[in-house]
């Protein structure tokens, strides 16, 4: 892929984490994720349970620049990192000792949510401008984030292959975008308090009491830059639901996917 630059802003969310006792992580932590599966939802909430100086804040990390930011993964510093990783042999050596998760979306909301990303002023990469005018039809746009185009964007079964069914086949274990956003919804609720015990665990955190408050402050939207509401520059309407023309394309593009993620 070309590079791509995300233009978002700073959110508060350093300065609210030191309102809460921190205890530092026992082991490394990757917050790893498909792109747009709600990855700052996630890296909000973490970081609002492990101490500023021990989150590694300089860059969402990638396959193509990894080698500048191994610090992330040093098992002498235990951070909290974050980032879009593909499967390889030499990532999964490196993520040995680094507790793993992988954060996925149904590919059918994760067609939507790319789309309404791409056409956004916050994605800039060169090539691409034509799909951000007006003019431009719903379907050639979802069919571009479907299909892909090189060497801009790669296609919805290669970024789903190599950033979540080789990593689940592996054994790391998977965070769904749609329970995560059940859980917030009742966040008062049992069932929520169970989610959040069984997440804060799988990361290598203790739950605190006070575990309601940070969630609430790192799901705030209004922290994310690259929640819907804070995009800039949307031309597109793009649908609240995948068409079924689409549908179809992405099932042929990568048949049993869905099911392999649970979503089917």
């Amino acid at each position: 892929m070309s590079f791509v630059r995300v233009n978002v802003k700073p959110d508060t969310l350093d300065d609210e984490n030191r309102k809460f006792v921190q205890r530092p992580l026992t082991q490394p932590l990757f917050l790893n994720s498909v792109p747009k599966s709600g990855s700052h939802l996630l890296r909000n909430i973490i970081r609002m349970f492990v101490p500023v100086e021990s989150q590694y804040q300089a860059e969402f990390i990638q396959h193509h620049f990894i080698q500048h930011h191994l610090a992330a993964f040093d098992p002498g510093r235990n951070m909290l990192s974050w980032g879009h990783l593909f499967h390889m042999d030499r990532f999964r050596a490196l993520l040995s000792g680094v507790r793993h998760v992988v954060l996925v979306r149904d590919p059918y909301d994760w067609a939507l949510a790319q789309a309404r990303f791409i056409n956004s002023n916050e994605f800039q990469v060169p090539g691409l401008d034509a799909y951000k005018k007006p003019d431009v039809s719903i379907e050639a746009l979802l069919n571009l984030v479907i299909e892909g185009i090189k060497p801009q964007l790669a296609p919805l079964a290669i970024t789903y292959h190599y950033n979540a069914v080789l990593w689940l086949q592996a054994g790391s274990p998977l965070v769904r975008y749609e329970e995560l956003v059940g859980a917030l919804r009742n966040l008062e609720s049992d069932e929520s308090e169970s989610y959040f015990s069984a997440l804060l665990q799988t990361c290598g955190i203790d739950r605190p009491d006070d575990w309601r408050g940070r969630v609430r402050i790192g799901s705030d939207r209004k922290q994310s830059g690259t929640a819907r509401e804070n995009l800039t520059g949307v031309a597109a309407k793009i649908p609240s639901q995948l068409p079924d023309p689409q549908k179809r394309m992405v099932d042929a593009s990568y048949p049993g996917l869905r099911d392999l993620l649970g979503y089917a």
